[in-house]
């Protein structure tokens, strides 16, 4: 019996202190004037200029410094991977194997054609001597203009076939030179489509595999078309000078945590997205020990920082018709909702006000769905209001624990 009342105690307290909750919600929601009940106590911050800087961020995408697609410039079957997925190679460094035994005619046309450069370059002397015998001849009007013209064709197609032969081996050592394909830079390797059997050619239309250069990195980000011109006009509408002038900027990555090294932005589209509004930046990174890898994302963070600004939390404001408004606490501890202009750049917490509030002016900073212009709150410090719903927060939790 004791327990049953301790129980029916405790449930009575919690059924209280909920619709003590109930109650709060209700009167926030409008109806604090009736009754004579009095006004929502709710937190507001006195507005003072301040040196800050923000950090605007921006969803951004990472690209290696140049991404090389191999491919193949003969036909074959791929006998052996040289390389894995991932791996880091060197300039020159052997990626894919191809058979060489469908070039085995071409070894040996190599050789043939090497001794038939051998026996052209002696034609083409053998001629030029004859050639020269003959000018000498024809100087002493012993032979004729035609004997001498024959001489000189028949040097021509000497040099010409000593030509044709040089070519046909330069041809079959580059043929054969194709069956060993090697990376053309440092990188890091990509996804490898094809494997051992694979049979590839110039007709291939995806690539053996991409080599990226990851020395530096490419970072793209977007920023909107209003954020441009109102960054651009603060440099003379300079888009030049407004890259010059932007500081440099970091890259949080996927997991959270911030690079280490800082980039710079060099680059701007010329060109507005006519789908998204929004143009295109690159800043660039170092990456000296390959923690970036090409097709990675991350956020690009810009650092701005503003000299007597007027901060106020996000939490603080709302919009109407793609205006932002605040609550202003007035005369009789009335509220206002008076409306402000913000600076471009946005941290996700604060904005920093440009038109609308002057210092000193007290915003109320919670609650503000509940209010209604002109309704009267008993105004309190944040730390007072963190208090109170930190007290509430700890009796519900005793009073379940008690329950249980």
């Amino acid at each position: 019996m004791e327990k049953m009342k301790k129980r029916k105690a405790i449930g009575a307290f919690v059924k209280g202190a909920a619709y003590s909750l109930t109650a709060l919600l209700a009167f926030s929601c409008g109806n604090s004037q009736q009754g004579g009940m009095p006004a929502l106590s709710l937190a507001v911050m006195t507005v003072e200029p301040t040196s800050q800087e923000l950090n605007s961020a921006y969803p951004a995408t990472i690209k290696g410094q140049q991404d090389i697609e191999i491919r193949a410039r003969v036909s074959g079957y791929i006998t052996k991977l040289c390389v894995d997925e991932g791996a880091v190679v060197h300039k020159g460094q052997p990626l894919f194997l191809i058979d060489a035994v469908p070039y085995q005619k071409a070894v040996q046309a190599a050789e043939a054609a090497e001794a038939a450069v051998e026996v052209a370059k002696a034609n083409v002397a053998t001629t030029q001597l004859t050639v020269d015998s003959k000018t000498e001849l024809h100087a002493q009007n012993i032979i004729s203009d035609y004997d001498l013209q024959t001489a000189k064709n028949s040097l021509a197609s000497a040099k010409a076939a000593l030509a044709q032969a040089e070519a046909q081996l330069a041809s079959a050592h580059n043929d054969l030179s194709y069956t060993t394909i090697t990376s053309p830079s440092d990188g890091v390797v990509g996804t490898i489509p094809f494997r051992v059997g694979s049979l590839v050619g110039t007709t291939t239309q995806e690539p053996l595999t991409v080599v990226s250069d990851i020395n530096k990195m490419f970072v793209y980000f977007s920023m909107n078309e209003k954020q441009l011109l109102a960054l651009t006009r603060q440099k003379d509408g300079s888009v030049n000078s407004m890259i010059g002038a932007m500081p440099e900027v970091q890259l949080q990555l996927a997991d959270g945590t911030m690079y280490p090294a800082k980039g710079k932005i060099e680059t701007l589209s010329g060109v507005i997205d006519l789908s998204t509004g929004a143009v295109q930046m690159r800043a660039t990174f170092p990456n000296a020990q390959r923690l970036l890898r090409s097709g990675g994302t991350g956020t690009v963070l810009i650092p701005s920082v503003l000299d007597s600004a007027l901060l106020i939390p996000q939490s603080a404001t709302y919009e109407v018709q793609d205006k932002k408004f605040v609550y202003v606490l007035g005369d009789s501890s009335k509220v206002k909702n008076t409306e402000i202009t913000v600076f471009p750049l946005d941290n996700g917490k604060q904005y920093v006000v440009t038109s609308g509030l002057k210092p000193g002016e007290q915003v109320v900073v919670e609650g503000v769905a509940t209010l209604r212009d002109g309704m009267p709150i008993q105004p309190i410090t944040p730390e007072q209001s963190a208090a109170k719903v930190q007290a509430m927060t700890q009796q519900m939790q005793q009073a379940a624990a008690a329950q249980k």
